[in-house]
């Protein structure tokens, strides 16, 4: 069993950065990979970006591409993201989730980001 706890999310004006933080703890040395979701306002939750812990190769949605950055602290067991030139339409509450195999089965429990001046 793997427990996440997320960490970094708050307000931030538009063009602004973030940094996003998850903790894993518990069964962490069966990780395949690790990754965030978020859920904007009266959306469905969405795939934002993960990293694959065999060889640290990241993923990306194309909403996010080129301004934000997915990396790991090994040592610590924690998956960051990094978001730069934010924009309104990024407010949503940003999920870390936690992949041993068989797909996204361990999720936090979520930390909220707004972006408005």
């Amino acid at each position: 069993q793997v427990q996440l706890v997320e960490s970094g999310g708050g307000l931030v004006q538009p063009g602004g950065s973030l940094r996003l933080s998850c903790a894993a703890s518990g069964g962490t040395f069966s990780l395949a990979r690790m990754g965030w979701y978020r859920q904007r306002p009266g959306k469905a939750r969405e795939f934002v970006a993960f990293i694959r812990w065999s060889d640290d190769k990241t993923y990306y949605a194309d909403s996010i591409k080129g301004r934000s950055t997915i990396s790991r602290d090994n040592t610590k067991n924690t998956v960051y993201l990094q978001v730069n030139s934010l924009k309104p339409e990024d407010t949503a509450v940003y999920y870390c989730t936690a992949d041993t195999g068989p797909g996204w089965e361990y999720w936090g429990q979520g930390t909220q980001v707004t972006v408005s001046s």
